[in-house]
C-alpha cells in the first residue's frame, strides 16, 4: 500500500505541468530507487508540512503591498540496509502564491507549484552518494557569502528557504573529520548564488571541495567549472558567435575558534576573455567573527566585511563593492526574540537596516519584521518585477509546522 501510494503522488505531482523532461527523469530514478528500499525490513516514513502566510507593506507613494501564502510539504523515508548502510530519500514542494496591491488597487496575483527536493541517497558511516534535486551549501561566513554557490540564502530570511539544484553529490569523510566532496550538476536553468546568468543546462557543470581540521577550527579548497549561459543577453545587440562561455571558481575558507569564532572566505573567479560582456576576473573577500557576550540571556553578534572586485587584471581595480554588515540577536527567555540587522555600503554610502521580533510556540511561529534599504535595494538577487523590499516598510509572517 505504501509503495502504491508513493507511485501516485509522484505521478500526480508531474501531471500538474511544472516540470521539464530532465526534472522526471530525475524522478523516475528516485522511484525506482526508493521501490527497492520498500523491500526492506527497516523502512521508516515521516511527513512534515509547513504552511506560511505573509503580509508586506512598502511605504512608497502609492504604498506598495502583497498578500501571499505558501505550502511546503516533506515526505522523507527511510530504509536501514546491512552493515550500517543506509538509503534515504526527500521529497518536497513548494506551492506559493501572493495577491499585490498599488495603494487600494488590485495589481494582480501570481502563483507556482513546483519541485523543491526530491533527491535519494546512499550512505554509510563515513561516504555518502545523494542524486537529485538538493541543496548544496558550505563555507562559513553567515551574513555575504562568497561560498554561495548554489543557493540564493538571504541571512533574513527566517525560514531560510532556497531553490535546489540537480546534482549528483558525493562525500568521503575520514576518521580524522577531513572531508572530500565531488559533485556534478547538470539541467539547472537558473542563475545560481551571485551569478546573474544561468548555466547552459546541456552542459555538465562539476567541481569539489576538500576541507581539513587545522590547529582550533577547519581549512577547505573548493572548486567549480561551469558554461554560462548569456544568450538573453546578447539578444539585445548584433552578435553572430557562441554564447556560451566557460567560468572557473575557486575558493578558500578558514575557521577558527579562538575565544571568539572567526573566519575568512576568498573566491576568485576567471572568465572567459572572449565574453565582451564581463570582466576577465572576479574576486569575492569575505572576513568576520562571531560572538555571544555573557549578558542576561546571551547577545549574540555577528560582523562581516564583504568586498567585490571585478576587473581585466587579477591584481588590477575595477568595479569595487565594499559592505560592511552586522547582525545582533537577544532571546528574552524562550518564546521570543530580537534580532536585527544592518549592512553598510561603502561607494555609494548607503545603509541597509532589518529588525525582527519573533515568538514561537511548539508548533506556530509569529513574527513583526521592519525595514529600511536603499530605494535601488540589490544586496541579494530579487526575483520577479516587484521589489518590495527597496525603501522603508514592514512585514509580519505566520508560520505553522506540523
Amino acid at each position: 500500500m505504501v509503495n502504491y501510494r508513493l507511485k501516485c503522488f509522484i505521478f500526480n505531482t508531474k501531471t500538474i505541468g511544472v516540470m521539464k523532461l530532465r526534472k522526471r527523469f530525475c524522478i523516475e530514478i528516485l522511484l525506482m530507487m526508493i521501490s527497492t528500499a520498500l523491500n526492506g525490513q527497516n523502512l521508516h516514513l515521516k511527513s512534515e508540512n509547513q504552511v506560511s502566510s505573509w503580509g508586506i507593506a512598502n511605504f512608497s507613494d502609492p504604498i506598495q503591498s502583497q498578500l501571499g501564502g505558501r505550502y511546503l510539504p516533506t515526505l522523507s523515508i527511510l530504509d536501514s540496509l546491512k552493515n550500517n548502510r543506509k538509503l534515504d530519500a526527500e521529497i518536497a514542494v513548494n506551492a506559493y502564491g501572493n495577491l499585490n496591491f498599488t495603494g487600494l488597487d488590485f495589481d494582480g496575483s501570481n502563483g507556482k507549484i513546483k519541485p523543491y527536493r526530491i533527491w535519494v541517497r546512499y550512505s554509510t558511516p563515513q561516504f555518502e552518494l545523494r542524486l537529485g534535486l538538493q541543496k548544496i551549501n558550505f563555507g562559513s561566513a553567515s551574513i555575504f557569502r562568497p561560498l554561495m554557490w548554489f543557493d540564493k540564502i538571504d541571512y533574513r530570511d527566517p525560514l531560510q528557504l532556497t531553490d535546489g539544484v540537480y546534482a549528483l553529490l558525493g562525500r568521503y569523510y575520514f576518521r580524522n573529520n577531513a572531508n572530500v566532496w565531488l559533485w556534478a550538476l547538470y539541467g539547472n536553468d537558473e542563475p545560481m548564488g551571485w551569478e546573474k546568468t544561468p548555466a547552459k543546462w546541456q552542459i555538465p557543470e562539476f567541481g569539489g571541495r576538500i576541507q581539513q581540521p587545522v590547529p582550533r577550527g577547519e581549512a577547505a579548497l573548493s572548486y567549480h567549472h561551469r558554461e554560462a549561459d548569456f544568450s538573453a543577453w546578447y539578444d539585445t545587440i548584433p552578435y553572430n558567435g557562441t554564447t556560451h562561455f566557460p567560468e572557473d571558481k575557486l575558493g578558500f575558507d578558514v575557521k577558527m575558534d579562538i575565544e571568539v569564532g572567526l573566519w575568512l572566505e576568498f573566491v576568485i573567479k576567471h572568465n572567459d576573455p572572449a565574453n565582451m560582456l564581463t570582466n576577465e576576473w572576479e574576486t569575492y573577500f569575505n572576513a568576520g567573527l562571531d560572538y555571544t557576550f555573557p549578558a542576561g540571556n546571551g547577545i549574540n553578534l555577528i560582523a562581516e566585511y564583504f568586498r567585490y572586485n571585478n576587473t581585466d587584471k587579477l591584481t588590477g581595480k575595477g568595479l569595487i563593492n565594499n559592505f560592511t554588515g552586522v547582525s545582533v540577536n537577544y532571546p528574552f527567555g524562550l518564546m521570543n526574540t530580537i534580532s536585527a540587522v544592518v549592512y553598510y555600503n561603502w561607494e555609494p554610502k548607503e545603509w541597509s537596516r532589518f529588525i525582527s521580533l519573533q515568538r514561537k510556540y511548539d508548533y506556530w511561529s509569529f513574527y513583526l519584521m521592519a525595514f529600511w534599504n536603499p530605494e535601488t535595494y540589490n544586496i541579494y538577487s530579487i526575483t520577479g518585477d516587484r521589489n518590495l523590499f527597496a525603501g522603508k516598510g514592514v512585514q509580519v509572517m505566520a508560520v505553522v509546522n506540523f
